[in-house]
């Protein structure tokens, strides 16, 4: 492009985008007014992708975790899997919103991701079909011999689920169920607000949930529980892994804190900043890191994650063998609660 062709939007937009690229933290980001719309929808609840959260995680370009039935997990795609092209693009010449807006587009059309997977010798190529995405909140199930295990699997924390976990609360809370088993695999996170309303339902009210440090900057902020803690005398059990990230760590961080619920699983992302959206007069926004956040007993997870009480790996191979062991550990120590 010849540069008499470049607008003033465009300087300005450039100049944006290479001054929070600048600060070398992948979260913190410029969107232009389209990359906004479609930030805005995914944080809403539903979106035209493959349905997979992605993260830098040591400098690469990782997935956090697939949605629910989602294109990418029809497809194969899994957690950890390090991208490293999308179609013939090099993803290290890419930031993390970069490589979201090109892996994203219309429903119909595909996208070739190449990755690499732990346990696998040659990268592997997955192509995945777009849709429609409309990211599920949670289900809820009884299980256990007896029945009275009330197994939930959250998702993911978007503007809605607050009010999805309030409807199941109440479901359960007429049920059979005795225990719980809450699931946080391959929950990318979402609204800090939306974990916090859920801890609610498990711990007392005003806990500390989370601390966010700004560095002397401002002052700290505590975000504590509130609401019924309506659920917290069912013995408690909650699922972990790598694709378990920020608001996910959140919870389950506060839960064990708390009340020393054990967490079962392998390690989480360890997604530990926080981010402050700021939407601009031309529907543009910026999206920057404002602060670290610490459990409850002051313990940073960035970088590093929250590793699990019971650890139980779970591999393709391992669960083409064996199915679900993660869910059968955590059914054989709540049952014991």
């Amino acid at each position: 492009m010849d540069s008499g062709d470049i607008t003033e939007k465009e300087l300005i937009y450039g100049a944006m985008d290479g001054i929070l690229k600048a600060l070398g933290d992948p979260y913190s980001v410029f969107f232009p007014p389209p990359d906004a719309k479609v930030f805005k929808e995914d944080v809403g609840g539903s979106l035209e992708g493959i349905g997979a959260e992605i993260g830098i995680r040591n400098k690469v370009l990782t997935v956090i975790a697939p949605l629910k039935n989602s294109p990418a997990e029809q497809a194969g795609l899994k957690a950890g899997d390090i991208i490293l092209y999308v179609d013939d693009t090099d993803t290290k010449d890419l930031s993390l919103d970069g490589a979201v807006q090109i892996i994203r587009g219309p429903k119909g059309t595909v996208v070739v991701l190449t990755v690499t997977r732990d346990g696998e010798d040659e990268k592997l190529k997955i192509s995945i079909t777009r849709d429609k995405i409309k990211i599920p909140n949670l289900k809820w199930e009884l299980k256990g011999k007896d029945a009275d295990i009330a197994y939930i699997a959250l998702y993911h924390f978007t503007e809605t689920a607050s009010d999805d976990f309030r409807d199941i609360a109440r479901e359960i809370l007429d049920s059979s169920a005795k225990k719980i088993i809450l699931d946080l695999r391959n929950n990318p996170g979402g609204y800090l607000e939306v974990a916090v309303d859920i801890a609610g339902w498990f711990l007392d009210p005003d806990l500390i949930v989370v601390t966010e440090d700004h560095k002397g900057r401002q002052e700290n902020k505590l975000y504590r529980t509130h609401g019924s803690a309506a659920l917290s005398g069912y013995p408690l059990v909650v699922l972990v892994n790598g694709g378990s990230a920020s608001a996910s760590e959140i919870l389950a961080g506060a839960l064990r804190d708390h009340k020393n619920i054990k967490l079962i699983g392998e390690t989480t992302f360890g997604k530990g900043s926080v981010q402050e959206l700021t939407n601009l007069s031309d529907k543009s926004s910026i999206k920057i890191t404002v602060a670290k956040w610490f459990t409850p007993n002051g313990i940073s997870i960035d970088g590093s994650g929250l590793d699990p009480d019971v650890i139980i790996e779970m591999t393709n191979k391992i669960y083409e063998e064996r199915g679900d062991v993660q869910i059968e550990k955590a059914i054989e120590v709540v049952s014991a609660l």
